[in-house]
């Protein structure tokens, strides 16, 4: 999962249960909000009252009586005002059950004891709960839906300033590792970013890539010059082996040791022409600037194996779009990728075995030419190594591991194509090359 894509989990299911922890906690929130209020109107109230005693007198509202009541109509609100013995001047907020014209309600009352000369008083100052919580789910919603407002814009901030953020990630990753093709020749300016991590990740990956590159250049150029160099004295060896068996007096087992050490050098040769072969590869020493027909190169391929197929009497359908031409290739390293490919499909098949050579285009434009026989197969573990040099296993297609399919790669790589490889062992192996849509442009 890329991290753009968790930190937008993260920052929607934050917020989510940040809703989900604010609609629990809501009626509590709103309740106490609502009791708050209520309290401190209570306290106005009584402000009020106390003013107008002191304004007034006492008798405002005992006129002449020993206790004073007064309630609204429907009940929500009462003042009580009676003479008491002992005063309690602290106040006190409470709910609490009163008795109106036979109707038991709740009450939200504040009690306040005063003195007026030598008399106590008691105040009470009520409003019922009924009226405190009418209005608690309208509070609810209308809270829920400022919230949820909020939480939307903050989540739409969110993601804008984390996409702005993450900008530069994501320019490196596509500019350093997804778009760069091994060898990294050319040089990227570095990538602009406000960022100290992001600038570090980028110096470091522009230096860790000049020092593969640097590696890269070193080993080619030993490969090459080693292969140069061996040349030369296996070509002198090869002489003198030749010259020792045009000697008549040369004994036959003398001749069949000779013989031996030809078929050596042979094998040494061809080794050393494929190191030469892939140097010249990766050093670029080919041009790709043809427009090819990939069923024209194949034809010649088949034409040239044609004596081998028939030697194991195998069965090989050959079925190429003749109508495809594709710009930007070399034809003799394409004809070398699809020699190399078919001569180990004859190589390691069963005598009278299928070899088949199909081709397919792709939704994207690309263009798929695949590879199937029924030879022995690769074992699953070795598949993902088969095309590293000199690489060995124990099946009966190691031998093939050391260039053939090395150079392959290498070729693939070189002309910007895609290749893969499925196989079953004693089944059969199959060998896809892509030729992408982009070469051609």
């Amino acid at each position: 999962m890329k991290l753009l894509t968790k930190l937008t989990l993260f920052i929607t299911l934050s917020k989510a249960a940040i809703v989900v922890l604010f609609v629990l906690l809501l009626p509590f929130l709103v309740d106490g909000i609502a009791f708050q209020y209520t309290n401190h109107y209570l306290r106005e109230q009584k402000k009020k009252v106390l003013k107008t005693i002191d304004r007034n007198g006492i008798d405002y509202y005992l006129q002449g009586e020993d206790n004073y009541g007064s309630y609204t109509m429907l009940k929500e609100e009462y003042i009580a005002l009676e003479p008491v013995d002992h005063l309690t001047k602290t106040d006190t907020i409470e709910t609490s059950r009163r008795i109106i014209e036979q109707d038991t309600l709740n009450y939200r009352v504040l009690s306040h004891g005063f003195s007026i000369g030598k008399k106590n008083y008691l105040l009470e100052i009520g409003k019922t709960t009924a009226t405190i919580s009418q209005y608690n789910r309208s509070l609810q919603r209308v809270a829920l839906y400022v919230l949820s407002a909020l939480i939307l814009i903050t989540v739409i901030i969110d993601l804008v300033f984390t996409r702005y953020m993450l900008r530069p990630l994501g320019l490196i990753i596509r500019s350093r590792l997804v778009k760069r093709r091994f060898p990294f020749n050319e040089h990227e300016p570095p990538v602009k970013t406000s960022t100290e991590d992001f600038k570090y990740l980028d110096r470091s990956l522009v230096e860790l890539m000049d020092q593969v590159s640097e590696a890269f250049a070193k080993e080619r150029e030993f490969t090459s010059n080693a292969s140069h160099e061996l040349m030369t004295p296996i070509s002198i060896l090869q002489t003198k082996l030749e010259n020792l068996m045009m000697e008549k007096d040369m004994p036959e087992a003398a001749q069949h040791r000779v013989m031996e050490m030809m078929n050596s050098l042979n094998r040494l040769k061809k080794i050393m022409n494929a190191l030469l072969y892939i140097s010249r590869i990766e050093n670029e020493q080919f041009a790709k600037s043809v427009t090819v027909s990939p069923s024209t190169v194949m034809s010649g391929v088949v034409a040239d194996l044609d004596d081998r197929i028939e030697e194991k009497r195998i069965h090989l359908s050959l079925q190429l779009s003749k109508g495809i031409h594709i710009p930007n290739l070399n034809p003799d390293l394409l004809f070398q990728l699809f020699y190399n490919l078919v001569n180990n499909a004859i190589r390691y098949n069963k005598t009278g075995g299928n070899i088949s050579i199909s081709d397919a285009s792709m939704n994207d434009g690309s263009y798929c030419i695949t590879i199937t026989d029924t030879g022995s197969g690769i074992d699953t573990e070795d598949v993902p190594h088969i095309f590293n040099r000199f690489r060995k296993s124990g099946n009966a297609r190691s031998e093939g591991y050391g260039l053939g399919l090395a150079i392959v790669k290498s070729i693939v790589n070189f002309l910007g194509l895609e290749i893969s490889v499925s196989s079953r062992l004693h089944v059969g192996t199959a060998f896809s090359i892509v030729f992408p849509a982009a070469i051609g442009r």
